[in-house]
């Protein structure tokens, strides 16, 4: 159930369709109406490569379908030209993008021809449909869903367009770890897909208009309309502009059922914006000349440690939060295994970890990484105190104090009284409901990474120092403008028209620079991001799931806004809304709750796994619960195309962690994120 388990990844730190986790062949689903849905198409045992070897390419090449419509070619990749298919072929085999031209009277007609032309033989069923908003010149837009077996760790779309009266279907069909890994390869195919002689819109050379009452009071509406039709019951929003704060405020409320409203003093978890954060720490220690962003990681803190040798030694200070050294997520060790472990503990599980990507080569993001970085400027700030305590020192002396962000704090404890926000997710009916907020607990021992509770009107100090080039309101300079914005300097690609900095991302997708980054943990899901080259600024944070949605629709909104660009950004959101909670209600469909009592049946009572610790089995009035110590969530059950049996989690913010039951002897339950699998064993 790969579409529930990526409402649970969205959640681990950092998310959104701009943001390096995305595995999506469209960039923002969202349906309307359909006309009648096309046959299923059929799938064989694995998927069959297009046609003989191939060279590869170079470097990042453009090139065009049959019909002329644009793209970019990843490096490394290979190109099959077949009828109407060019088939794009990452370095590993089990894996492809189709981009085919088609005629056709209809998106379902053009999808089912484009299957015939790419692969006639395969027969994964249709999970569901739906149309996406007109863009870059594309109309008649519209995303296919197919179902596949967990067993077979593959994801599968096709997304439909028209232009200039011929269709154009983009088949996604990867494997999950190779989806993954190469998450920014397929956005650079993407990104830059537009029809033959079409340019995408474009503000360079514009200058920003006034945030005057009438604009802000857009921006607004658009995000109190967002929350309301999303479900998300409380929104706050910061805007700057000249150097002044035009607007700080909130729409909603901080709970459910509950009266008090969200305000520009309202504290949430801001995720992984917490990573800027803490590489504005490390920028203070350079300036102070304590380290250099060049300085390796182990001559700072020599127990730093990977689990390949090589890479361990070529990681430098720059390297910790860049998302390029190759090592990939691994969020589940702390999704499962944080009740009690320390920082250094935390530290120690670096060590296993290995590299599924050359060092340089491809975007692939690592809180464990990030946590490092911080716990490692922490130490050398102060090398007396244990990990935790030196970080918490360090952020506080060297980035909040100075700041002003007086209500910031790494204190849950303190963050969750007095005007808090309370994390809430759809449950697994789509209903709003209170989130599984005890898991977000998992973040504390990987809190650089995005540990962090904050307000807008805090927030909003720190982008304002931003914009300012490390200037503070009084004119003191707090930093070095050279150790500021070498945090923003290009490390890793993020498609064509975006890069990953440390702890920032550049893009220039509509011909200004806006520099940003996101943050997500369950429940909480917000945005910073400012226009250096136009003074403008601002910061969005919401309590509920898919409030991810919000923020990243509001970056093209506020594009809009300040540029008079065409409107697309309220229709995007309408959309991307329409989207998940039809394709939530499509999984629901595929669920049995309470969990089938003949297959729970069969469960033992205890599992276990060395590095994910102990899952609890009970089954008390007809509901089947899954402990892990650190939380626990009632599951359903699911049957797989391949006959496979599924549990997975329902609880809302939880939803969708998916255990296989394995084969064999045995009895086994399998869990897998997109790169590795972990076996669960009865105990």
């Amino acid at each position: 159930m790969r579409a529930l388990s990526c409402l649970l990844a969205a959640s681990l730190l950092a998310c959104g369709s701009s943001e390096p986790v995305a595995v999506s062949p469209t960039p923002a689903p969202a349906p309307v109406a359909s006309s009648a849905a096309p046959a299923p198409i059929v799938a064989g045992a694995a998927p069959v490569s297009p046609g003989p070897a191939m060279d590869r390419l170079a470097a990042d090449t453009p090139k065009t379908t049959v019909a002329g419509n644009t793209f970019v070619a990843p490096a490394g990749w290979g190109i099959t030209v077949r009828g109407p298919a060019t088939i794009l072929d990452p370095p590993e085999s089990d894996s492809h993008i189709a981009l085919v031209d088609v005629q056709a009277s209809d998106a379902d007609a053009a999808v089912a021809a484009a299957w015939k032309a790419y692969r006639p033989d395969a027969s994964w069923p249709l999970k569901v449909a739906g149309d996406l908003p007109d863009k870059d010149g594309w109309s008649k837009r519209r995303k296919y869903t197919y179902q596949t077996s967990p067993n077979e760790r593959r994801d599968v779309f096709a997304s439909t367009m028209l232009a200039g009266g011929t269709w154009t279907v983009v088949i996604y069909d990867m494997s999950q770890p190779v989806g993954e890994k190469r998450a920014g390869q397929v956005r650079a195919i993407l990104d830059r897909l537009l029809p033959k002689g079409r340019e995408r819109e474009s503000f360079a050379g514009k200058v920003a208009s006034k945030l005057d009452k009438e604009r802000i009071a857009a921006l607004g509406a658009f995000v109190e309309t967002a929350q309301k039709r999303l479900g998300v019951p409380g929104a706050s929003l910061g805007l700057i502009q000249d150097g002044k704060v035009v607007f700080a405020g909130g729409f909603g409320v901080r709970e459910l059922g509950k009266k008090a409203p969200v305000d520009a003093d309202t504290r949430y978890i801001v995720a992984s914006n917490t990573k800027a954060l803490t590489t504005l720490m490390l920028a203070k220690l350079v300036d102070e000349k304590k380290l250099t962003w060049e300085t390796t990681a182990t001559s700072l803190l020599p127990s730093f440690k990977l689990g390949d040798a090589d890479t361990t030694s070529r990681v430098l200070v720059k390297h910790l939060i860049c998302a390029c050294t190759g090592m990939p997520r691994q969020d589940l060790e702390g999704l499962l295994q944080f009740k009690g472990v320390k920082p250094e503990g935390a530290m120690a599980v670096l060590g296993t970890m290995q590299p599924t990507s050359r060092f340089g080569e491809l975007f692939q993001y690592s809180n464990s990484l990030a946590a490092a970085a911080g716990f490692i400027g922490g130490h050398v700030a102060f090398p007396k105190l244990d990990l935790g305590a030196a970080y918490d020192r360090a952020m506080q002396v060297l980035v909040l104090d100075p700041l002003g962000m007086k209500a910031t704090t790494f204190d849950f404890a303190r963050a969750q009284q007095g005007n808090y926000a309370v994390a809430h997710a759809p449950d697994v009916d789509g209903k709003p409901a209170l989130a599984v907020n005890a898991a977000n607990y998992l973040v504390i021992p990987v809190r650089p990474a995005g540990g962090a509770w904050s307000t807008v009107n805090d927030m909003l100090k720190y982008v304002m120092m931003e914009l300012a080039e490390g200037k503070l309101p009084s004119g003191a300079q707090y930093i070095s403008k050279d150790a500021l914005l070498a945090r923003r300097a290009p490390q890793i690609a993020l498609g064509n028209d975006a890069t990953y900095g440390m702890g920032l991302i550049v893009d220039r997708t509509y011909g200004v620079t806006v520099v940003h980054h996101g943050g997500d943990l369950i429940g909480h899901h917000s945005d910073m991001l400012w226009l250096p080259e136009h003074g403008v600024g601002a910061v969005i944070l919401t309590n509920g799931d898919p409030g991810g949605l919000i923020r990243t629709e509001f970056r093209r909104k506020l594009l809009e806004v300040l540029f008079d660009g065409q409107p697309e950004a309220d229709a995007r959101i309408a959309a991307d809304g329409k989207t998940f909670f039809d394709e939530l209600a499509a999984e629901r469909k595929l669920l049995t709750v309470p969990a089938d009592p003949a297959q729970a049946g069969k469960l033992a009572p205890r599992y276990a796994n060395p590095s994910l610790g102990e899952v609890v089995v009970t089954q008390a009035g007809g509901a089947t619960v899954f402990d892990f110590g650190e939380w626990k969530s009632e599951v359903g059950s699911r049957k797989n195309p391949d006959g496979s049996i599924s549990f997975l989690t329902i609880a809302p913010g939880v939803l969708g962690l998916e255990f296989v039951v394995g084969a064999g002897p045995k009895r086994t339950l399998v869990l897998r994120d997109a790169q590795h699998e972990y076996v669960f064993e009865e105990r």
